[in-house]
Parts: structure tokens; C-alpha cells; sequence
């Protein structure tokens, strides 16, 4: 599909307004929300089929008109972020309003194949980096584009601001987009702002453990530059799933899908960088934190709700081990998120001048599955496609993969896991990742010894 050339008729773009007046205010962010890690705009795409039930209907159109209303509710993404002290971070709800992109392509969505996931060609034809539109203050907060397809399909493109929402917040978001661009009033989930209830408290008091924040210099070069960056994306359905999960001792084959797939891919991950053995390593798993609240956070809360933990090893421990070790390592952290860890590091952001999450030998993942952006409707059906542009995204691009739902050629249901690495160490990625779904326990020499590979803890 990377072969695929098209070309994208735009027309200028345009700022979409609040379609009624709306307040003129100041809101703060929550002290989870204006965090460094989160400084960066995250691209979402999604791919709509011709529906002859919508003939005659302009996608361009409807969503244009739906946005201005939509945006009567959720009037904060109209707005512009600004930077107070301390390095807080506020929105100043002006209507300056949304950056909107109307665009044609000469390219049918059948075109794109069966495989339709990321890296896509020509993104940046599809979602235009209007110049000087991406920095994270005094910009649109949304970057909106809709492009026409030959087919009569078309395909919805959207940059966010991450300090203003996680991917819950965003889709809720765009639902409501979908429900007014389907005749609705107004959403049947009604915004919540509400950014107080995630802030720092008073006094501020660190009570846990936050090595996801610790600063670590990168004397060895180790992130990934970004001229060297290959963009590749694998399905996992059932069969993969199964080869990796039949590798776990009994006790942790009942284990989540999120864990087996994470534990590997961070142990074929490691395995492909060639880190010298004594280093440290990481793996980051987001976890959601909204069902940890009590009371719980209110239904419309759009807002940034997740947090970073970590599992750190050696190097040489992770590639030595069986995949049971990676794996006790992913649960561990998953399990160290409760509300007051929430707290916790609400507090250390106000107490250490909101830090970036460590990203030096780092990995990140993130599971989108329940965030549902292919069930967005603008009155077109669900999404062919939908979720996250491209993996490596953020602040420092090449750390992240996403988890995202997906059909495979033969109707398979699974996950496609966008992965960014060096061209060197993703031809190793995918040898390493090839036996392990084959079972193949041949395995390269690592610090000068032979590993007791994943099959040993059978």
C-alpha cells in the first residue's frame, strides 16, 4: 500500500466558530492534562465508504455545519492555550475557533487495499500541517480535514492538542460530531470541564513511587533519531495471539491480551536495538484511570485521565529471561495505578515543574481498542478505518505503539501495532518476532551467551 500515489486537491483553510456565542473565560487545565509528555498534537484518521443512503449529501458540508454547532458545547476546543506561571497551562476560550480543511483526492478507498492501516501514504496530504498551526500554544487546538474520495467515500483526518484530551475524550468528542452531523440537537453525552477534580493537592505530597519520571541522560544515543525512522504496523489476530500465549507457563496463560502482546513486543523490541546488557530499560503502559476513581469521574469528564507506569529491568535480564519475566514486570505496573497514584503524580507535576515521562531506552504502548473511534457515524455508517494516524508519535517520535482494532484481509479480528525503529533494528524486529510466533527457539547469541528463550518456560 506504501506504494500507492495519489494526488489531494485543498482548498485554504478555514477557522470553523461556535455557531451561537459561548463564554469568554479562562479555564485551567488539570495538573494531569498540562504535564510535558502530553505537549504534542496526535493525529487520528478514519476511512468512510460510499453509503448510497447519503447520496447527495456532501460529507464536507455536513460536517462543517455540525462542527460549528458542535462546538457550542464543547466551546473550549474553539479556543487557544497559553502558558501562566509555573508553566500552567489554561485555555483562553476566545472562538477564534477550529483550523478546517476541504479537500479532494483522486484515489477510490478500494484503492488503498485490504490492509488499510498505518503508515498511510501521503498523510500528510490528508491531514496538512497548515504552517505554523502545530505548536502547542497560542494554536488551534483542532486541525480538522475531510477529503473526498473518487468512490463517493471519504476520509476524516484530525490533529489534537493532546493537553486537552486522551483518545476517551477525543471520541467522545467526535461522537458527538457524528450525532449533530446525524440531526441530533445536541449530544447525548453532555461535556464535562471539571479539570479541579485531577489537579495537585494542598499541600502537594508525592506518596508514590514515580520512576516513569526520573531523568535519565541519553549518553549513548539511544532514542531514535528521526531521519533513520522505518514505520511498519503487524496484525495479531487469534493465531498469533495463541502462538505467543502457548509460550507462558499455565498460571499466566490466562493473562490479558494487552500483556502477552506487550511483554513480547518489548522483549523482540529490546532484542533488535542491541543495548548493551547492563543498560536499563523500560516499557510504559497507559492505563485508562477512569474506573479507578471513587467517586467516580462524571460521565462527560473529556479530559486527560491515564497515567504512565513502569517496569524497568536491565537489558540483559529482559533478553535473557523467558517471556514470563517481561510479562510479571507489564502486570506489575498496570496494577500500580490506583487514585491515589493518580494524586500522586498530579502533585510531583506541581512540585517538579511538570516533567516529561522518561523516553530514554523507553518503549510506550497504548490500547485504543475501547476508545471505539471506528464507531464514530457522521450518518455515513461506522469507519472502514478508525484510530491513530501512525505510530512514534509525541513529543520524542519513535517511543510509542498503538494498540488498534482491526480486520484483516480474511476477516480476522484482531489488533495492527504500528512500530517505529531504526531501518537496521526493524529488519531484526521482525526476525525476532517471526520466531517467536513459529515457535523457533534458534536464537542469536546476546552479551556473549545463548538466552533461555520464551519456549524454555514451558
Amino acid at each position: 500500500m506504501a506504494s500507492l500515489l495519489f494526488t489531494v486537491q485543498r482548498h485554504a483553510p478555514e477557522f470553523v466558530k461556535p455557531s451561537k456565542p459561548t463564554p469568554h473565560e479562562i479555564k485551567l487545565l488539570s495538573d494531569i492534562d498540562d504535564q510535558d509528555g502530553l505537549r504534542f498534537q496526535i493525529p487520528v484518521i478514519q476511512f468512510y465508504k460510499y453509503n448510497p443512503n447519503m447520496a447527495g449529501k456532501d460529507p464536507v458540508d455536513v460536517i462543517r455545519k455540525a462542527l460549528s454547532k458542535t462546538l457550542v458545547f464543547y466551546y473550549p476546543f474553539a479556543g487557544r492555550l497559553r502558558e501562566g506561571p509555573g508553566r500552567k497551562l489554561m485555555v483562553d476560550c476566545n472562538d477564534e475557533g477550529v483550523l478546517f480543511i476541504e479537500a479532494d483526492a483522486d484515489v477510490r478507498l478500494e484503492e488503498f487495499g485490504d490492509a488499510l492501516q498505518p503508515p498511510f501514504p501521503c498523510l500528510n496530504e490528508l491531514l496538512f500541517d497548515v504552517p505554523g498551526s502545530s505548536e502547542v500554544l497560542n494554536t488551534p487546538l483542532l486541525l480538522i480535514q475531510v477529503t473526498r474520495l473518487k468512490c463517493g467515500g471519504f476520509i476524516f483526518a484530525l490533529r489534537l492538542n493532546h493537553t486537552m484530551s486522551d483518545a476517551a475524550g477525543l471520541t467522545q468528542f467526535m461522537s458527538a460530531l457524528g450525532e449533530i452531523s446525524r440531526g441530533m440537537k445536541e449530544p447525548s453525552i453532555a461535556p464535562v470541564w471539571n479539570r479541579e477534580l485531577l489537579n495537585a493537592r494542598d499541600p502537594p505530597r508525592v506518596t508514590c513511587i514515580h520512576r516513569e519520571y526520573e531523568q535519565i541522560a541519553d549518553t549513548k544515543g539511544t532514542i531514535i533519531p528521526l531521519d533513520d525512522m522505518t514505520h511498519r504496523s503487524f496484525f495479531f489476530g487469534p493465531t498469533e495471539v495463541a502462538s505467543i500465549r502457548a509460550l507462558l507457563p499455565p498460571h499466566q496463560q490466562k493473562q490479558s491480551n494487552f500483556e502477552i502482546l506487550t511483554a513480547c513486543l518489548w522483549r523482540c523490541r529490546t532484542i533488535a536495538l542491541q543495548p548493551d546488557t547492563d543498560e536499563e530499560v523500560r516499557i510504559i503502559c497507559i492505563v485508562n484511570a477512569r474506573g479507578k476513581f471513587n467517586p467516580p469521574l462524571p460521565s462527560g469528564y473529556y479530559g486527560n485521565t491515564f497515567a504512565f507506569p513502569v517496569a524497568v529491568t536491565t537489558a540483559g535480564k529482559l533478553m535473557e529471561n523467558p517471556l514470563a519475566y517481561a510479562l510479571e514486570l507489564v502486570k506489575k505496573a498496570k496494577a500500580d495505578v490506583t487514585q491515589e497514584y493518580m494524586n500522586s503524580v498530579a502533585d510531583l507535576m506541581v512540585t517538579k515543574d511538570r516533567p516529561h515521562f522518561t523516553v530514554v531506552r523507553s518503549f510506550l504502548v497504548s490500547d485504543v481498542t475501547r476508545a471505539a473511534f471506528g464507531e464514530v457515524n457522521f450518518g455515513w455508517g461506522d469507519a472502514f478505518y478508525g484510530g491513530p494516524a501512525k505510530g512514534g508519535v509525541g513529543a520524542i517520535p519513535g517511543v510509542a505503539s498503538f494498540y488498534i482494532p482491526f480486520k484483516n484481509a480474511k476477516g480476522e479480528a484482531g489488533l495492527v501495532i504500528p512500530v517505529c525503529l531504526p531501518n537496521e533494528a526493524m529488519g531484526k524486529f521482525v526476525k525476532e518476532l517471526d520466531n517467536v510466533l513459529k515457535n523457533n527457539v534458534n536464537q542469536p547469541t546476546i552479551g556473549g551467551k545463548k538466552p533461555s528463550f520464551i519456549i524454555s518456560s514451558l
